[in-house]
């Protein structure tokens, strides 16, 4: 499932799949760049626990990439407090855009 058939859908809760409409932000290519090289290090990690590589290493290695992937979750809910939040505050749409806020910083948070 691509970015545009998740934004076409709404309501569905149960997903995590917002109902607000998908679209470009400021940063996209810089998150895309990220997630790729994400991507690399876990393809490395399994490739060490496969040779078995010792345990500390690889969860050091893991630690990182929590590390990456939450610096790539602080860009994106940047890009989406400077431009989501801010159009659906202009539209008065705003109390759906902060319930579909809070539901995913409670899945981002933990």
């Amino acid at each position: 499932m691509n970015l545009d058939e998740l934004g076409s859908q709404s309501g569905n809760q149960d997903s995590g799949v917002s109902t607000i409409e998908a679209h470009r932000h400021e940063h996209h290519q810089q998150v895309l760049n990220r997630l790729a090289r994400i991507e690399g290090h876990v393809r490395a990690i399994k490739k060490m626990v496969d040779a078995d590589t010792p345990c500390p290493d690889v969860l050091v290695q893991i630690a990182a990439v929590r590390s990456a992937l939450n610096g790539v979750g602080r860009v994106i809910l940047e890009d989406h407090l400077q431009s989501c939040m801010v159009e659906a505050v202009e539209k008065d749409d705003y109390e759906q855009a902060l319930r579909d806020l809070k539901a995913s910083l409670d899945k981002f948070i933990g």
